[in-house]
């Protein structure tokens, strides 16, 4: 599955405001509009919500780790994980930054 994301300029701490605004692009599951991604701390918090993330299909999911790939690549960002399916394990991760 090929990923959807796409930087984009807002950075930092997003009001609510500032969601509604986005670009479905920038979403780690764009069609629910979940998770946003536009800078490094967002990425690593898409990757340690992502198991909490409710009302979403495995394939909603399959393009939602691409879209996390894709972010994290772009914003440098280091994500062990090679599926979905590793992620919410306890332990989390391998990884300290997330």
């Amino acid at each position: 599955m090929k990923s959807t994301w796409k930087p984009h300029e807002k950075h930092g701490g997003l009001s609510d405001k500032d969601k509604r605004e986005l670009p479905e692009t920038v979403f780690a599951f764009p069609g629910k509009r979940k998770e946003p991604m536009t800078d490094a701390g967002h990425v690593r918090n898409a990757v340690a919500r992502f198991d909490q993330v409710q009302g979403v299909t495995d394939e909603e999911r399959d393009l939602a780790f691409q879209n996390i790939l894709a972010a994290a690549a772009h914003y440098g960002v280091d994500v062990a994980e090679t599926n979905w399916r590793q992620l919410g394990r306890l332990p989390h991760t391998p990884n300290p930054a997330h």
